[in-house]
């Protein structure tokens, strides 16, 4: 009897995409404790609750600003992160529902 082949969830793909790259997984990590690894003496917004200023991230990566939107964009696309503008400034933070989820579907997938 022949098993029916399913395709892995698109979602899924995209977000093991966007953590392939080292960078990528890098900022992730460093967003889920904001207080931890970004000076909240100079955030305009509070980190927890609107996220990281694009260029806090970019100052604690050290790569340029393109380089770093490029990378949060690619999260975002994925479902990891959300972004905020705040003034004429974009913020960051994880989507901890949507890692959960895709945590999860790993976990059924896999």
């Amino acid at each position: 009897m022949a098993e029916t082949v399913t395709s892995p969830d698109p979602g899924l793909v995209e977000a093991l995409r966007a953590l392939s790259n080292p960078m990528r997984l890098q900022l992730l990590m460093w967003l889920r404790e904001p207080e931890r690894h970004f000076p909240l003496e100079e955030a305009i917004a509070d980190p927890a609750e609107v996220g990281v200023c694009v260029s806090h991230i970019q100052a604690r990566a050290g790569l340029a600003q393109s380089t770093v939107s490029a990378y949060m964009a690619e999260l975002q696309r994925a479902g990891l992160v959300k972004a905020t503008r705040v003034g004429k400034w974009t913020h960051y933070k994880r989507d901890e529902q949507r890692i959960a989820q895709l945590v999860a579907t790993l976990g059924k997938t896999l």
